[in-house]
């Protein structure tokens, strides 16, 4: 595979520039479905803007068919690259290997691909298994012992972080008897559709009292939540511990209001590192590792939660 990866960086080096700026590159966006997903797209116009490059933007507003016309769309003009934040992981080959036999290399931002890796150059993305594990190992500890009815918000169903985020999860408390998953339905990353599950999820359990904790796999899906469990007439953090993944800053707010107990960081800035890995492989053929892996770290109501809101609202939230 290595040999085949080089081969291919070589034919794409013939007439490249040894810089980005004046490349011409295609992002297909999922959407604007979360806080993060819209500082993503704002961090990576930033990083296209500072190093001179030519960002052609697709929203695909949360609909592969829309990736993949967007994705012909660049091959169709022969971009240098194309930067891709996938909506689901199946369904990719045949649009990619168009891009691969244009000698067009493929970057995944934040979400991996079923299918094979040489129809892409490198993915940049977070350890989503470890964020689900990471948020898993906080309510063991937390809960030390007790009985604890989990409700679970998962991500767009066939998404790769809806996947790896309850892998994780349940990897963690696997060894926990005392704390199981009772209820587990899609919010589909959204804060409506967060708070609207949710309040099913009371409902059917005895007005939320069965219930110890949530875990959403993002914290829009959170943050949708905890409006529920509020007007349920309980009170989100207490009553119902949340624990969820992408360190937005409104739930910062909610950590230091006490209505969250922790949350763990998606870092926004997936294009940098692919910008960077694009500079290399166009100015020399250097060949980026198939995964870059970004830092996923826990943050709980210990953690000054204001300070790092303001910090988090100049990223592009």
């Amino acid at each position: 595979m290595r040999t085949i990866l080089l081969a291919s960086a070589a034919s794409l080096l013939i007439g490249a520039s040894a810089q980005a700026a004046g490349m011409t590159i295609g992002f297909s966006q999922i959407g604007s479905e979360s806080g993060w997903r819209a500082a993503e797209t704002s961090v990576t116009k930033q990083q296209a803007e500072k190093r001179g490059v030519d960002l052609k933007f697709a929203d695909a507003q949360q609909k592969q068919e829309n990736q993949i016309k967007a994705i012909r769309g660049f091959i169709a003009q022969g971009v240098d690259a194309i930067f891709v934040a996938p909506v689901v992981a199946t369904g990719w080959e045949a649009v990619l290997t168009e891009a691969k036999e244009a000698k067009i290399p493929v970057f995944l931002l934040d979400r991996g691909i079923d299918g094979p890796d040489d129809l892409y150059t490198t993915m940049v993305a977070s350890d989503q298994v470890l964020e689900g594990k990471v948020a898993g190992q906080w309510l063991v500890k937390d809960v030390a012992g007790k009985n604890c009815n989990v409700v679970e918000l998962q991500g767009t169903t066939g998404s790769s972080p809806a996947i790896n985020r309850k892998k994780g999860f349940e990897e963690a408390i696997a060894g926990a008897s005392s704390i199981k998953i009772i209820r587990s339905q899609t919010g589909d990353f959204t804060r409506a559709k967060g708070k609207e599950v949710m309040e099913g999820f009371l409902k059917a359990e005895n007005g939320g009292k069965n219930i110890c904790a949530l875990y959403a796999h993002n914290d829009d899906m959170a943050v949708g939540a905890i409006q529920a469990i509020k007007e349920a007439g309980l009170k989100p953090g207490t009553d119902i511990k949340v624990v969820s993944i992408d360190a937005v800053p409104d739930i910062f707010k909610a950590l230091a209001a006490g209505e969250a107990n922790a949350t763990v960081e998606l870092t926004p800035n997936m294009a940098g590192p692919a910008f960077d890995a694009l500079e290399k492989l166009k100015k020399d053929g250097t060949v980026p590792p198939k995964t870059i892996i970004t830092e996923s770290k826990l943050y709980t109501q210990a953690d000054d939660p204001m300070k790092v809101y303001e910090a988090k609202k100049g990223l592009g939230y």
